[in-house]
């Protein structure tokens, strides 16, 4: 291939990308929260009622709250009201309220409002402060969890014929045949996308699903149950199967329909628990709900399905909780109630529909897009799970915590000269990353094996790019370790980072663990820059090609290349390709200070 050949199609991967617009740090949320396009607006002397939402409903409210602040409604005794929607992760929300909603120039300002995706989020915070900082809160609109299966693969199994439920994907999963038990060797192995429950609505929901599929109940789930051996080891089962886990729904939905076209969807995941409305989205060429500037829908080649599993599932509630917090005043409250009785006149729930959610007010009925040409049934589902008490969903987040699967994760740290360059505090680049990484390495059970490397031009021996301080081993012995090691780093020379992400990706593939989630962990605060600009055009290419080679042609051996893009001068564009090209997430920490958040949003993925 030539060097045009090669730059053409490395550029086209990295339009692909784009084109996708991975919502790596939005919720069901990654990282910092994003801000709305309401953001740089002024409020002038408003009351401003802040929101923390999830990020699948993030347009819809910007929109509505856009139309709010310009409402006669928006007034408080003579004074007017301006409502600010943010997009920040059920899970990390709630964390952030129960910790008092620390730095808020990195998480944003403190909502009034918080809408999570379900109420069940609530009974798990105020289980945890030991007091009610988020009262009962007012259903919004509704979406039933399913799962999400390519369409070809859901007819292998039966539908619609057939009743699906989970334990389906406990028999297929188990199978060492694979797809290949109903006559699809070509599909390879049974894989589960499944996003953490810590941080994610649908996560927390298909764990919650797991536990009753696993007692045969659909009510009155017990602490108890959660340790009785059939559950534990029905859990054991479908957690095995997963990909691997992330923040948001999205990362799943973005890497499908990438490999969509790429004619690879069926070999990227066989099944992701979602919510009903993004499978709406996705069929309709929206995989993440928000269309940007220049972007335009493309119906995917293989559509989505949606299996309601039969033996019931949870309806997320998205509801509209006024916290009842320090931050929050009377005349903020007071505001906060007039939006929340907007949202729900029935001209602005129909509203809600257009968006993919079922209403919330029974004036407005169910109709399109919730449909059966958008791989929806609106009659669907006939079965219902009861939300747990917060004891048992507390107790839940603490046994899915044991029973997740282990990873395989190796860190690689860029220490490159322009990671020495100063930020707000008087702390360096790197200060921030090492920190950042250091207090990450919590995340890990002691059974994850963790290694580490570092790259930068000049470091010496049989590879100057890189240097290997840690092999990859379980962190339980040797988490101390990796923290000296990632302490001592001092910043110097150049960032060769085509050359890193070559070696790193190819080291984890020879050393592929398949009981295992493998991937990578690469931050770098620049571009490539190794002293051959001549050649980057080539490495990008070559990069590229090695990396899909890899993710599509060893099927049965997914490695995950996760990008981190620190700082303003990193090359987001090329960061987003690689971890693309891996069918993994890139993740954006532009405003160093935000990188706490974010290596906590990388580390859910494991």
């Amino acid at each position: 291939m030539t060097r045009r050949h090669r730059w053409v199609g490395a550029a086209i991967v990295a339009v692909a990308v784009l084109s996708i617009v991975a919502a790596c740090t939005e919720d069901e949320g990654s990282g910092p929260p994003e801000d709305s396009s309401l953001e740089g607006v002024d409020p002038g002397d408003c009351i401003v009622v802040d929101m923390a939402v999830s990020s699948e409903k993030i347009a819809l409210l910007t929109d509505l709250a856009g139309e709010f602040n310009d409402s006669d409604l928006a007034d408080v005794e003579g004074r007017c009201v301006f409502v600010r929607p943010r997009s920040v992760s059920s899970g990390a929300a709630a964390t952030l309220i129960v910790d008092g909603w620390p730095s808020p120039e990195a998480n944003g300002a403190p909502p009034v409002i918080w809408s999570p995706a379900a109420s069940a989020w609530a009974g798990i915070v105020n289980e945890r402060a030991d007091e009610t900082l988020a009262p009962a809160g007012t259903p919004f609109m509704l979406t039933p969890l399913v799962i999400a299966m390519p369409q070809p693969m859901a007819e292998a199994l039966g539908w619609p014929q057939e009743p699906l439920g989970f334990a389906d994907l406990v028999t297929l999963g188990n199978d060492p045949d694979g797809w290949g038990s109903v006559g699809h060797p070509e599909w390879g192995p049974f894989r589960i996308g499944k996003t953490n429950p810590n941080y994610s609505t649908s996560g927390l929901n298909f764990t919650i699903a797991e536990y009753y599929a696993a007692t045969g109940k659909s009510a009155g789930l017990t602490v108890e149950d959660l340790d009785r051996p059939a559950a534990v080891d029905f859990a054991t089962q479908i957690e095995s199967s997963v990909v691997h886990y992330g923040d948001i729904t999205m990362t799943f939905l973005n890497n499908w329909f990438a490999a969509d076209v790429r004619g690879t969807s069926l070999t990227y995941a066989s099944a992701v628990a979602v919510e009903e409305k993004s499978v709406i989205d996705y069929n309709r060429g929206n995989p993440d709900g928000v269309l940007s500037p220049g972007e335009t829908a493309r119906v995917p080649r293989v559509p989505l399905v949606s299996i309601y599993p039969e033996e019931g599932t949870l309806f997320s509630d998205n509801p509209f909780i006024i916290l009842d917090t320090e931050w929050v005043d009377a005349e903020e409250r007071a505001a906060a109630e007039l939006f929340r009785e907007f949202v729900q006149l029935p001209e602005n729930q129909e509203q809600v529909l257009e968006y993919g959610f079922r209403p919330n007010n029974p004036a407005v009925p169910v109709a399109d897009p919730i449909v059966a040409k958008n791989g929806v049934d609106p009659a669907q589902p006939t079965a219902e799970l009861e939300v747990p008490s917060p004891e048992v969903l507390v107790g839940i987040l603490d046994s899915w915590a044991e029973l997740r699967k282990e990873a395989r994760v190796l860190l690689v740290l860029d220490i490159s000269g322009s990671m020495g360059e100063l930020e707000e505090g008087g702390q360096t680049r790197l200060d921030l990353a090492k920190a950042a990484a250091i207090s990450a390495l919590d995340q890990f059970k002691d059974r994850d094996e963790v290694g580490l490397w570092v790259f930068s031009t000049e470091l010496g021996g049989a590879d100057p790019t890189y240097r290997e301080l840690v092999p990859v081993g379980p962190i339980g012995d040797q988490q101390t370790l990796i923290a000296e090691q990632i302490d001592a780093q001092l910043p110097t020379a150049g960032t060769p980072l085509f050359d890193v992400a070559d070696t790193s990706y190819r080291t984890m593939l020879e050393q592929y663990d398949p009981t295992r989630i493998n991937a990578i962990v690469l931050l770098t605060d620049g571009q490539n820059d190794d002293g051959r600009p001549e050649d980057d055009d080539d490495q990008f290419a070559d990069l590229i090609e090695t990396l899909q080679a890899g993710s599509e042609g060893s099927s049965s051996r997914p490695v995950r290349l996760f990008t981190i893009s620190y700082g303003a001068d990193a090359d987001t564009i090329t960061l987003k390709a690689i971890a693309q090209a891996t069918s993994a997430a890139s993740y954006n920490a532009s405003n160093p200070a935000t990188i706490n958040q974010v290596f906590t949003a990388v580390i859910s993925n494991f």
